[in-house]
């Protein structure tokens, strides 16, 4: 029996805060326990953001200048973490993702622009991760390439349509943990501390093309479109969720504590998001970097080169965790790609609702993997897109973030809590290092 035809006839619960529905009361429980568990949009888009490309964006940025782009993870923590805030934010108080706010507030042709490039660079992201998956699957058990990756978007897409919302939220914070991978790999490289703390600290910049393209790819990998639209809308589907909530524009009681639990989630997802980026740097610079091997284009080939450097164990644990992020990633992918173009229709959007409550929010969440896995059976290989989709997310980010900072000051949008201080100050630097980024890729491009 379909889950989500069951009628519950007790008060609603908060599919991220649940406490003593899944087992001990909530007053015994510890404070980890409660902290771990109040965990929601934060954690998973934090986590969904180390995907298969992502993966190979680092891996190859370590492969190709060491731990000398370490920084950049330093660099990205607070930015991405008040970006993302930010997008929360925009969801908890309107009741809408940030498409629904577009297309109340502004011109349809900037919605349909919108949309349109987030709905084309999710589509290629999903194509990408989709064929790094297959890569791993085939280096972990054989077999052909293509199987995997249909088996994987058909996964993917059908556990997001008939799993019940509350269940599929908790198996995507189980998937979380297939990243604490990279942290294991750590132990099969001959890391060079002092060189790796350095990387970090102390920046280095080198005038070329292929260095602000890298620094590029990584800004786009971690300051991505797609996460700002899913957390936003997760927001806001979190909140119909619990009809004891209503959007704080509505109903301002409790705002102070619905803020600081965005933050905290929102902090914890994105410093976990670093730490495994972090760690995937240092492993490829320990490793590939140090052994000359810097052509490294995909993370499928990150973990095959690992093998007669790190042992077989190491590639294993590396393909695994690019299996494990994958399945986290293309349901987020995909479902940010239909609250967008559902939210700009204004179509009954939601993971929480029935099939045929929202078929066509479902159908352009199923039409996006189902491009996403045909584009693997074209001529085109997505498995060497993973790199360039992340530019193109970095390129693409630029404006969307305009967009968004330029929102959350309108009170038209926002009420009462219009965003000031440093968090409005903090995701302008974001925009501006993001465009400084784009920028310089381009100036080295010309020169």
């Amino acid at each position: 029996m379909n889950p989500r035809k069951k009628k519950h006839h007790h008060r609603p619960i908060h599919p991220s805060t649940r406490s003593a529905a899944n087992g001990a009361p909530s007053g015994n429980s510890s404070g980890m326990s409660r902290f771990v568990k109040a965990l929601g949009p934060g954690l998973i888009t934090g986590a969904s953001d180390d995907d298969p490309s992502g993966i190979g964006t680092y891996s190859q940025a370590g492969a190709q200048l060491g731990y000398h782009v370490g920084w950049t993870m330093l660099l990205t923590f607070p930015l991405m973490a008040a970006i993302q805030e930010i997008s929360a934010r925009v969801g908890r108080v309107t009741g809408h993702g940030i498409a629904g706010n577009v297309c109340r507030y502004y011109s349809v042709p900037l919605l349909n622009a919108v949309v349109t490039l987030l709905f084309i660079a999710n589509t290629i992201n999903i194509a990408a991760d989709l064929g790094a998956m297959a890569d791993a699957a085939r280096l972990l058990i054989g077999g052909p390439a293509l199987v995997y990756v249909v088996l994987f978007g058909v996964v993917s897409v059908v556990a997001q349509i008939f799993l019940d919302y509350e269940r599929y939220v908790s198996v995507l914070k189980w998937l979380t943990l297939s990243l604490f991978a990279y942290v294991a790999a750590l132990a099969f490289a001959k890391i060079s501390w002092g060189d790796a703390l350095l990387g970090v600290l102390l920046p280095r910049v080198s005038w070329n093309l292929d260095y602000f393209t890298t620094i590029v790819a990584i800004f786009g990998t971690t300051i991505s479109p797609y996460l700002f639209f899913w957390q936003a809308s997760q927001e806001a589907e979190d909140q119909r969720v619990d009809k004891t909530k209503r959007p704080l524009i509505e109903a301002r009681y409790g705002a102070r504590k619905e803020f600081s639990r965005i933050r905290a989630d929102t902090v914890t997802g994105m410093a976990f998001s670093n730490i495994i980026a972090l760690s995937i740097i240092v492993t490829a610079a320990a490793t590939l970097n140090a052994s000359g091997r810097t052509d490294i284009q995909t993370s499928a080939q990150a973990a095959e080169a690992l093998r007669p450097i790190a042992g077989q164990f190491a590639e294993i644990i590396f393909a695994l965790g690019i299996v494990g992020t994958g399945l986290l990633a293309i349901p987020v992918l995909a479902g940010a790609t239909a609250y967008a173009v559902g939210e700009g229709r204004r179509w009954p959007v939601g993971l929480a609702r029935k099939p045929k409550e929202a078929v066509a929010f479902y159908g352009v969440l199923a039409l996006s993997a189902a491009i996403g896995i045909a584009l693997n059976f074209t001529s085109i290989n997505p498995i060497s897109a993973l790199y360039w989709s992340a530019v193109i997310n970095g390129v693409l980010a630029v404006p969307v973030m305009v967009l968004l900072m330029f929102m959350v000051r309108r009170k038209d949008v926002m009420g009462h809590f219009v965003v000031g201080g440093p968090l409005h100050w903090l995701g302008w630097l974001a925009t501006a290092a993001m465009s400084l980024s784009v920028l310089a890729m381009g100036a080295t491009f010309f020169l």
